[in-house]
C-alpha cells in the first residue's frame, strides 16, 4: 500500500505552536510524557515551525527547497524522477515546478532524448537562492537543537536515521 505524501504545509499556525507548547506542559501524566513517539511528535512540531517560519522569510516552502537540493546534488531531472527522488507526488511537484520555474530559479526544457518529457535544471538563481536557503535551513538547525554539544547532535541524528531505516526496510518487506 502506497501512501501519497502531502503537499507542503504552512508554517504551523500560532494554534498549532500552542496546541504543542500544552502537550509539552509537565501536567500530562508522567507514562505519557516519557513516550519517544510523543517526544519525536511534538519535536517535529518545533522543527516545522521553525524550518517553516525560516523557508518563509524568502517566500519558499520545504519542497521548493528539497527541489532545489535534489537538482544541485543529482543534477537535471525528468518530473518523475524528481518526485521519485525528493518523496514529492507527481501531481504536486508540477506546482512546486510551476512556482519555481515562475521565479526563475529552475528552467523547465524539453527533454533532447524524449520530447514528451521535460527535464528540470536549477539556474544560476536557483544556485543562489539555494545557498541562502542552507543558511536558513542550517540556522533552524542550531536553534533546535540548541541544547544539545555538537557530539550529541550527531548522534541524535545517527538513532533518528537508524530508526527510519529500520522501519523502512520493515515496509519493503511487507511490500513483497
Amino acid at each position: 500500500m502506497s501512501t501519497r505524501p502531502v503537499s507542503p504545509a504552512p508554517a504551523p499556525s500560532a494554534s498549532t505552536r500552542t496546541r504543542a507548547k500544552d502537550m509539552a506542559d509537565q501536567t500530562a501524566p508522567e507514562r505519557v510524557r516519557g513516550l519517544p513517539s510523543r517526544l519525536l511528535s511534538l519535536t517535529t512540531l518545533q522543527a516545522e515551525r521553525l524550518v517553516g517560519a525560516g523557508l518563509a522569510t524568502e517566500n519558499v516552502r520545504t519542497w521548493h527547497f528539497v527541489v532545489l537540493v535534489a537538482l544541485t546534488e543529482a543534477g537535471p531531472a525528468s518530473q518523475s524522477t524528481l518526485s521519485r527522488r525528493t518523496g514529492v507526488h507527481r501531481s504536486d511537484m508540477v506546482a512546486v515546478i510551476n512556482d519555481l520555474t515562475e521565479r526563475g530559479l529552475v528552467q523547465r526544457a524539453p527533454d533532447p532524448e524524449d520530447r514528451r518529457r521535460n527535464v528540470i535544471t536549477v539556474t544560476t538563481e536557483g544556485r543562489s537562492q539555494l545557498r541562502r536557503l542552507d543558511e536558513i535551513i542550517n540556522a533552524a538547525q542550531d536553534e533546535l537543537l540548541a541544547p544539545l554539544s555538537q557530539a550529541e547532535r550527531g548522534q541524535l541524528t545517527e538513532l533518528l536515521r537508524r530508526v527510519l531505516d529500520h522501519h523502512v526496510k520493515a515496509a519493503h518487506h511487507e511490500g513483497k
